[in-house]
Formats: C-alpha cells, sequence, structure tokens
C-alpha cells in the first residue's frame, strides 16, 4: 500500500508527466504497479544491474527527463540479494532533474542508518513486519516540501494522508519497533550482523563445492548485513527448502510460487544469470536474535542436505514440484 501511494499520488500530482523511471530489480510491489501503468500509456523505464547486482547510476541519470518524469523509484536494499542501491546520489540526480524520488526501504528500515532529512529523498515506503513490528502495519515517508495526494478519500485520518480507522495497536507496535531498532543500531547491530553473514557464508563456502554469493562477495558493505543468497550448482532449490525445513533452518527461494510451480527468481535473471542458476540459489537471513552457534549448526544442516540432493537429485533429473 505505501509504494502504490506513492507511486499513485505522483501520477496524480503531475498527469501531465507520462514517464516513470526505476530498475529491473525492483520488489513486485512497484514493478506490479508499474506494469499496469505501462500498460495504461505510461513509458516506463527500467535501468539494469549488473552480474553482482549494481545499479547502473550513469543509465538512471539518462532515463530522467526534466519536465516529463513524474517520479522514480528505486529499491534501497535488495530484498532477496541485499545488494545496496546509491540511493542519495540517485535522489541528488533526481532533484536536478526536477523529478520526485520514492525508494522501497521496506528491508532496510531497522537494519542500515537512515536520515531521510539529510537524504534527499521525497517518499519512503516502510513495513513493520521487517523490523520486529507486528504484520500488517507500515508507513510512507512524505517530504513536506512536495506535493501528495491520499490513495484513500473517506474520514480524513492521519492528517488526510490516508481515511479509514486506524490501526493502533499496529501503529504502537511499529513505534516501539522502531524505538528498539534505533538502540540496536546504536549499540552496532549492522556490525554484529555483518560478521554472522560472513561467517555463515564462509562456511558454506568452504564446506560446499562450487557455492557462489549471488551480488557482490568482494565488498561486503555493498550489501545489507542479514542478507545473503547463494547460488548451489546442481541443486534443485525448492529441493534444498524441503530438506532445510524439515531440519528447521528458514530460508526462502526469493521467487514467487503459483499453482504449485516455483518461478525462477526475477532478480537472479534481471542480474543476467540463468533461469537455472535462479531455480538453484536461495536466500538466508539473519535476525537480531541470530546467534554465532546457530550459525554454525545451520552451516552443517546446509552441507549435509545439499551433499544428499547432489547425489539423490542430479544436475537434470528434474525437480521437486511438491512435498506430497
Amino acid at each position: 500500500e505505501s509504494n502504490n501511494t506513492a507511486l499513485i499520488s505522483a501520477l496524480r500530482c503531475y498527469p501531465e508527466r507520462r514517464i516513470i523511471v526505476t530498475s529491473t530489480a525492483e520488489h513486485s510491489a512497484i514493478e506490479n504497479p508499474c506494469q499496469f501503468f505501462e500498460s495504461t500509456g505510461y513509458d516506463v523505464r527500467r535501468n539494469p544491474v549488473d552480474l553482482a547486482g549494481r545499479f547502473d547510476l550513469d543509465a538512471f541519470r539518462e532515463s530522467l527527463v526534466p519536465g516529463e518524469t513524474a517520479i522514480s523509484s528505486l529499491i534501497w536494499a535488495n530484498n532477496e540479494t541485499g545488494m545496496l542501491s546509491p540511493i542519495h546520489e540517485a535522489a541528488t540526480m533526481a532533484a536536478e532533474a526536477g523529478t520526485l524520488f520514492h525508494t522501497d526501504a521496506v528491508q532496510t528500515v531497522g537494519k542500515h542508518p537512515i536520515n531521510v532529512r539529510d537524504s534527499g529523498i521525497s517518499l519512503l515506503s516502510l513495513s513493520g513486519h521487517k523490523l520486529h513490528a507486528p504484520k500488517g502495519v507500515g508507513a510512507l515517508y512524505v517530504n513536506r516540501n512536495i506535493r501528495f495526494t491520499p490513495l484513500l478519500f473517506g474520514g480524513g485520518q492521519e492528517d488526510d494522508r490516508r481515511s479509514g480507522t486506524e490501526n493502533v495497536a499496529g501503529i504502537v507496535g511499529l513505534g516501539k519497533a522502531a524505538e528498539l531498532a534505533r538502540q540496536a543500531l546504536a549499540e552496532g547491530l549492522p556490525n554484529r550482523l555483518r560478521h554472522l553473514r560472513d561467517r555463515f557464508e564462509k562456511g558454506i563456502l568452504e564446506s560446499i563445492e562450487g557455492v557462489e554469493v549471488n551480488g557482490d562477495s568482494n565488498d561486503s558493505e555493498s550489501r545489507l548485513t542479514n542478507t545473503s543468497n547463494l547460488h548451489f550448482p546442481g541443486v534443485d532449490g525448492e529441493g534444498l527448502l524441503i530438506l532445510l525445513d524439515e531440519a528447521g533452518v528458514c530460508c526462502s527461494p526469493g521467487s514467487a510460487c503459483s499453482t504449485g510451480a516455483v518461478k525462477p527468481s526475477r532478480v537472479i535473471k534481471a542480474m543476467g544469470h540463468s533461469s537455472e542458476r535462479a531455480r538453484s540459489s536461495v536466500r538466508f537471513s539473519l535476525s537480531r536474535d541470530t546467534t554465532e552457534t546457530e550459525i554454525d549448526e545451520a552451516v552443517t544442516i546446509v552441507a549435509k542436505a545439499v551433499g544428499k540432493l547432489r547425489v539423490i537429485m542430479p544436475r537434470g533429473s528434474g525437480r521437486v514440484i511438491s512435498r506430497r
């Protein structure tokens, strides 16, 4: 809702502007609305990322057309790879072109320092469940100096920005979660998570042959500290998920499931990788409660599961469709 509100507000405020600028590696909460706007005649310009998931700022600058671009939107930290976008630089470019700049910061808030006052960001979306708040509550930061129109009209709640009875319990929960997240950041959470993530990746790469990191593995600062997306060559990702789930390790393929079939990750493919690699990739995420002991146990469990799959499901033998 926050992402949709940001996009729709910009298009309503600037109906004469028909260009939307974004990237090929956005979350579906941005990509799917953009597909809809495209079907109604908008020019949606999706800028590429490279094999490591790095965003092309030069292409972004060239896509911005003063007086014609309604809004530009970039994900701050990719939800699948954890790659961080150059948000401050992109926001500056958007301002120079006279266009609004929005960022989907759902993955970033609570894990990475953010100061909207110094960022040049026009609109920023966040979701409570990503920082230990209740599910179903989020927020949209709106710079007070920009034009804005609400998505919902009615009772005029939330200063006429979102009509409807407020979810008071959710709002209080999000506020408390934000307070605790700010405290954790001040106490060095990013460094602790980076240490755990690097420990996990080092353990996996040393114990399993051929594993590669999806993202810039040479620059740990370029990725969100709690996210690790790994490619396991010759392993069916869904089969691995099933074995790990049974062993008590939670992870994700980073792709959408529909009608019983797992689609290869759109983000991994947008980076220039094959569908086979996308299907053999798995995302692991850490929380502020994760411990070194859990990391070491997870490495052992993953290595055992991958070894088992490489024996019983060699490359090209097919994919798991259902656990039943």
